[in-house]
């Protein structure tokens, strides 16, 4: 068993601490230091992230004309960038139909900035969340086939072949650009870009929509050149979206994707896109913008369009050229995002007692199913989230309608695929349908098979859910004072971004450190300072811990000694920068 870091088995997250890098690696990590003259603490977090020696230039600067593969290496790419071109030399009219989050609406303005450069008339369409639900339906294909030539589907219409076949008799093409794991036969049209296929080869499985639609607007670029054409925008321009896309699927950062957030958080920052930018005002983000920034401040106020207002204000935002109308649909976003705030609380409040009473039964599950007729179908993927963090399993939350049906939500835990168990569900009959991918999935269940369906999960899941709740860990990249937490050390970690999934960010713990102020802020957070034993002290702030064990462990701070763990980050506050640590978990020193 590997060693545990401090001796802690047992952490107010209910984790086990180890240290993150193996012995093996901390040879490669002297070797990274000795051979590229680095500081001994950012080749550890590099060895620690299977980084070799090789690899460091590489991956502390990615570009993406070094790890970018020939598009065409995808299924399908060079039909549906030929069929693209025609739409650009025609200036035929295009629906582009979109999902109604932010991968959906970055990748539907993303197509939509880069067909309008050729003044082709473009309708983009996002379906309602409650009256239509994810992905092509028959109704809104015959009315998109009535008043265009052409349609393009993003971030859904893999498993779409029965609401195309509505439009079959109007003869007009469909080209899908998707990445969600596909359920069923594909459509026959007239190409389906989704490196998720079975028959695709291209290992570009981990690319969000917004990352398929760039790899598809560069295989048009190249036709369109090879046709003689020269007028073409520039595509590293609009790299601001993909990294949005990137970020807030929660796809992993790892190859191109690392590639696409680092750069296009560069054309983030420059502010190019008015929609970006009018959100980061409305969010008081006073910073450079960064990961954090975009999966916490601008992703959920895009998102709050489509949960309980108008599902295209994403989209339209970020197509936007005025902007007088930007600050305006920002505005509305930011008001919708503050009332879906407020209706989060009491679903989670709700949601979390009806999972408590289910863990307390004699047969705990290994997959969390909460419903309720009272809930918000747009919030359930948020409440799925709460519940997965605040059980450790897999969860859905599920919005149940008069008609005896519910529409919900789920997030899984690192190491089990969702996905794949909802598909075996819908095979099964149990859901009117379902589909995601590992991490998260949408599902359509009959209330009356509701009881089924959780019996379906536990003999499907209950083995391996144990053995994952079981092994909780949380990985160590070392142990610093508040002194040593200093700007310096911040921007050195920064060269090993961009962090998220699949590159996590490094977490440090603060030994016996006092707690030398704490208060709540926001919604259930909570704001602390950290002394050390020489007096030098650091801010610091846990997420939604004011009710949580991290938040008693915290508290129980201001009177002993506790080991705080956690990420850091520069604070800017009226033109000063100073380190802060956002704390991830506690522990008492055995």
């Amino acid at each position: 068993m590997v060693q545990t870091f401090l001796d802690i088995e047992n952490s107010a997250g209910g984790r086990r601490w180890i240290e993150r890098l193996s012995a093996p690696q901390k040879n490669i990590a002297l070797d990274i230091a000795q051979t590229h003259g680095l500081p001994d603490i950012l080749a550890r977090v590099l060895a620690a992230r299977g980084v070799h020696r090789d690899e460091v230039k590489e991956f502390l600067d990615p570009t993406i004309k070094a790890l970018m593969p020939d598009p065409r290496t995808i299924t399908d790419m060079e039909a549906a960038a030929a069929r693209i071109v025609q739409a650009i030399q025609a200036k035929e009219k295009v629906a582009i139909f979109g999902d109604y989050d932010v991968d959906g609406a970055g990748s539907s303005a993303l197509m939509a900035r880069y067909l309008s450069h050729f003044g082709l008339q473009v309708e983009i369409y996002i379906p309602d969340r409650i009256y239509e639900g994810y992905g092509p339906n028959a109704a809104a294909m015959k009315a998109l086939a009535e008043r265009n030539d052409f349609i393009i589907t993003v971030d859904c219409g893999t498993n779409s072949a029965e609401a195309f076949s509505a439009i079959d008799d109007s003869g007009i093409d469909i080209v899908v650009l998707d990445h969600h794991q596909v359920g069923g036969a594909l459509p026959a049209i007239v190409a389906v870009v989704n490196p998720n296929r079975e028959d695709d080869i291209s290992g570009l499985g981990h690319l969000c929509a917004g990352g398929v639609v760039f790899m598809s607007l560069v295989e048009v670029s190249r036709q369109l050149r090879a046709s003689g054409r020269n007028d073409l925008p520039d595509l590293m321009r609009m790299l601001d979206l993909v990294a949005l896309t990137t970020v807030c699927d929660v796809v992993p950062l790892i190859g191109l994707n690392r590639a696409f957030v680092a750069k296009g958080l560069v054309t983030a920052r420059h502010q190019t896109n008015l929609g970006i930018a009018a959100l980061a005002s409305v969010a008081s983000i006073g910073e450079p913008i960064n990961p954090f920034h975009f999966g916490f401040a601008i992703g959920p106020r895009i998102n709050a369009g489509g949960r309980i207002g108008d599902a295209s204000l994403g989209a339209k935002l970020l197509t936007e050229t005025d902007p007088d109308r930007a600050a305006e649909i920002a505005k509305e976003l930011n008001e919708l995002n503050a009332q879906r705030q407020a209706i989060e609380v009491q679903m989670v409040e709700e949601a979390k007692a009806e999972a408590e009473r289910e863990l307390q039964s004699a047969s705990p599950p290994a997959i969390i199913v909460t419903a309720s007729e009272s809930w918000h179908p747009g919030i359930a993927g948020l409440i799925a989230s709460r519940l997965k963090d605040s059980t450790r399993r897999p969860s859905f939350a599920i919005a149940l309608g008069r008609d005896g049906k519910g529409t919900g939500s789920g997030r899984s835990i690192p190491g089990f695929d969702l996905g794949k168990v909802v598909r075996m569900a819908v095979e099964s009959g149990l859901l009117i349908k379902g589909g995601g991918h590992a991490m998260a999935a949408g599902i359509t269940v009959e209330k009356s098979k509701l009881g089924a369906l959780r019996a379906f999960f536990d003999d499907q899941a209950a083995s391996a859910v144990q053995e994952l709740v079981n092994t909780s860990e949380q990985k160590i990249d070392g142990a610093l004072s508040a002194r040593g937490c200093n700007i310096t050390l911040i921007e050195l970690l920064n060269k090993a971004g961009p962090y998220g999934a699949g590159n996590p960010e490094p977490v440090f713990v603060l030994p016996h450190h006092m707690v030398a102020f704490s208060k709540p802020v926001g919604q259930g957070h909570l704001k602390v300072a950290l002394r050390a034993q020489d007096g030098a002290q650091i801010d610091a702030i846990a997420f939604r811990a004011v009710d949580s064990e991290l938040g008693k462990i915290l508290r129980e701070g201001k009177d002993r000694p506790i080991h705080v763990a956690g990420t850091l980050s520069a604070n800017h506050w009226n033109g000063r920068v100073t380190p802060q640590l956002r704390i991830v978990d506690a522990a008492m020193p055995v």
